[in-house]
């Protein structure tokens, strides 16, 4: 297996695309333009980013971004061995070198020391300097990088400088509506459509409290796991409680609110 093989997605990912977000994407890819697609947690980016790899039949290599990344791990670092030492690249080094898109997940989470290197990467330069090693690498003509970003999750501490924010294109994605994600919840899990629309308007109540005690709503991912544990021979009503109330808050009256909800739409 060559070391392009490793990081190609072999099977198509199930997308269900909701606006013309797949020809722009393209349109992006086909000028190597850096690509920020923004949206709340669990709405579908990175299915997104993984089924356009696909489609295109690009590599693919993805970054969870954390507050604890440092430069290093993105670019590479020397290592001990018995050897000696060793230079190892980091994911954006390997994605460089040979012409893969690199997904930086989340990167906000990365601190804003760290997210300064993909700067020369993102413009007419195309190149990432290892000041370590001593060495600048030219990006192959077919890398690209591709990050996510969550508006409705940041803080003053938490954002993306707009010194960076303004070296990439968007796409800005959010749920899909009733229908359309009624759709999705089915086709990934092999619920009964009846169901998933159950779950979606579930997900709607919640997505309405979004800034009266919640920070975040329901995400599809949630419902698709609401759906496996109903699938799973779960009663409809304490797999909602377990997948889509419990994990996104601890406020009382919010669970009480959700809790009575679902009795509701499941009752």
């Amino acid at each position: 297996m060559s070391e392009i093989d490793q990081y190609l997605i072999k099977e198509e990912p199930y997308y269900q695309s909701q606006a013309d977000e797949v020809a722009l994407y393209e349109a992006a890819y086909a000028a190597r333009l850096p690509v920020m697609v923004k949206g709340p947690t669990g709405c579908g980016k990175s299915r997104f980013i993984e089924y356009m790899a696909w489609k295109m039949g690009k590599p693919l290599i993805t970054v969870a971004c954390n507050e604890d990344m440092t430069a290093s791990d993105l670019v590479g670092r020397y290592l001990l061995d018995a050897d000696g030492t060793r230079w190892l690249d980091g994911p954006l080094t390997v994605a460089a070198r040979i012409g893969a898109i690199c997904y930086l997940d989340e990167v906000v989470e990365a601190r804003q020391d760290t997210t300064v290197v993909i700067h020369p990467l993102t413009d007419h330069r195309r190149t990432l300097p290892l000041d370590k090693k001593g060495e600048v690498v030219t990006a192959h003509p077919d890398f690209q990088l591709v990050i996510s970003y969550n508006p409705g999750y940041q803080s003053l501490m938490k954002d993306l400088k707009q010194s960076t924010k303004q070296r990439f294109s968007a796409l800005d994605f959010d749920y899909a509506s009733a229908s359309l994600e009624s759709g999705i919840v089915a086709k990934e899990t092999g619920i009964n459509e009846t169901i998933a629309g159950k779950l979606v308007t579930i997900g709607g109540t919640a997505r309405n409290l979004k800034g009266h005690g919640l920070d975040e709503g329901i995400s599809t991912r949630l419902l698709v796991y609401a759906a496996q544990l109903i699938n799973g021979g779960i009663d409809p009503v304490a797999a909602c409680r377990m997948a889509l109330v419990r994990p996104i808050t601890d406020d009382a009256d919010i669970v009480a609110t959700l809790d009575h909800a679902i009795d509701a739409v499941f009752g």
